[in-house]
């Protein structure tokens, strides 16, 4: 259930735009343990003096096509993890829509389950709670136990 925010300079093509989000969740998929069908991106494009990063430091130089992602994740990835996500994610920018590696930024965050509200202003936590109790209450097959588990994603 990651939230990916990706920001970046104006003034890209629509067309750029869409394979840089395709690029990033591919990643996401691959290489993070996320769904094909758990997509939730924002992409913020801003003007030169709004998007503030040194070139050199810790990597560079970094151009003009700098992007920041940011993900907030709903559960821990392990360290192995989140370095498989790192190169894959450069890689497939690689690819589509031609970021070189030096210009990509990226910063996980965690969260709990009662941070997520996903409709109805229900909490994560709170469904989560009732899936529990309808398990055990129905003592629910363990294919449907499954399909809960993919609140945690």
């Amino acid at each position: 259930m990651p939230y990916t925010r990706i920001s970046l300079r104006k003034g890209q093509s629509a067309q750029y735009l869409q394979a840089l989000s395709d690029s990033v969740h591919q990643a996401m998929v691959e290489a993070f343990d996320v769904p094909p069908d758990d997509r939730f991106q924002i992409i913020h494009q801003h003007e030169p003096h709004e998007l503030v990063y040194d070139r050199n430091y810790m990597g560079g130089p970094r151009s003009d096509d700098f992007v920041l992602i940011a993900i907030t994740a709903g559960r821990i990835r392990s360290t192995q993890t989140k370095r498989r996500f790192y190169k894959r994610l450069v890689e497939c920018l690689a690819q589509a829509p031609g970021i070189q590696g030096r210009d990509v930024m990226v910063v996980i965050n965690t969260t709990q389950t009662e941070d997520w509200s996903f409709a109805d202003g229900v909490s994560l936590a709170d469904l989560t709670q009732l899936a529990q109790i309808t398990r055990s209450f129905y003592r629910l097959p363990p294919a449907l136990g499954k399909a809960f588990s993919g609140i945690f994603r």
